[in-house]
Order: structure tokens, then sequence, then C-alpha cells
């Protein structure tokens, strides 16, 4: 294939361990096996926390902003090695889901003027992608022991994914826990790259 001047971008996000990073592998390996070359993002919470940002229900707007403009960095980066297809992990309305249920979950408040500058700093991100992924959190699938999650509060990113895409009119795929729902949601990848592949 040859390069396009603009990756084809999908990206995913929903609450923690519901297979974000698991369902971004998938599509690559099956990306990679149709001789597409890709390329990844992710990590962003643990690099916060790293430099000293809070994280989950301690999230703040800063942190919140770190993680939004270090995504769409990292977007930028990804697309300039040239790679047909850039996989985004953690799309930028859900940083801004996080932060939400972050407040809510400390029965906080931010000032109208700084929810509205962060979600209008997520919402520049949407046109860019081809494809969104929005992973649904099932409470019946066991958690990971080793991971010390606040339940009500994985519950809360949840529903503000939804409702923020929802809200907002961008268009997305729900994606469940369900095989068939995953093998739909690789498929669709698949299908549009191939596409633009062929162009």
């Amino acid at each position: 294939m040859t390069h396009q001047q603009t990756p084809i971008r999908i990206g995913v996000l929903g609450t923690h361990s519901t297979g974000k990073t698991t369902l971004l592998k998938r599509i690559q390996m099956e990306l990679r096996g149709h001789g597409l070359t890709v390329a990844r993002t992710g990590r962003l919470a643990k690099r916060a926390a790293a430099i000293g940002l809070p994280k989950m229900q301690h999230h703040t707007a800063a942190s919140t902003e770190w993680i939004i403009t270090q995504g769409i960095a990292d977007d930028i980066a990804a697309a300039a090695q040239g790679a047909d297809v850039v996989l985004v992990d953690r799309a930028s309305f859900d940083a801004l889901a996080y932060y939400h249920a972050a407040l809510e979950h400390r029965g906080e408040h931010a000032h109208r003027l700084e929810r509205e500058r962060l979600r209008l700093l997520a919402s520049t991100q949407a046109p860019k992608y081809d494809l969104l992924l929005a992973t649904v959190l099932d409470p019946d699938v066991p958690v990971d022991p080793s991971h010390d999650y606040d339940h009500r509060y994985r519950l809360l990113v949840d529903r503000h994914v939804h409702d923020l895409l929802a809200d907002d009119g961008i268009p997305h795929h729900r994606v469940t826990s369900d095989h068939e729902s995953q093998a739909r949601a690789i498929e669709r990848a698949l299908q549009l790259c191939l596409q633009e592949a062929a162009v």
C-alpha cells in the first residue's frame, strides 16, 4: 500500500478493564496480517502518574488536560512516522469522562468555564477518527484481583463515556465483552482499512 498523507485513525475508549488494549492488539494483528503498517498510542494514564499527576478518582483538570494534549501529540507523532493506520488507545473523550466521573465520585463541581474548555479541547479531535469504538462495562466479567479498582468509580466512568458520546452526537460503535461484538469491531476496522487501501 502507498502511504497516505493522512493515516486512518481508529480510536478506542471506555472504562478500565473492559478490554480496550486487548481489542487494539487484535486489530493491530489483523491489519499487519494484511500488510498494513500500524502505529499505536497509549499508556497515557501511567505516564501521567509517573510525572506526579493524579489518576483514577483523583483526576483533576490539570491531569485531564495533560492526558488529552499528550494524546494529541502522540497521535501526530504516530501519523508522522508514515503508518497506514494509527490506533489510538484512549481517544480524547476518554480523559474527559474519567474527569467527570472523578468529580462526581468526590461530590465536587468544576467551574463551568473549565469544564467547557476541556470539553472543547477533547471535541477538536472527534473529526479525526475514522472509526471510534467504545467499550461497555460488563459487571459480570471479573476484574483482575491484582488491580484495586473502585467499582463505583468504574461504573461512573462507563456512564460518562457513553453520555459524552451521545450528548455530542459523535459517531461510534459500542463494543461489549461478548465474543461476537468483539469480532464485529475487529471486522469493521479491517474492512475500513482495506477499503481505504484499495482506493
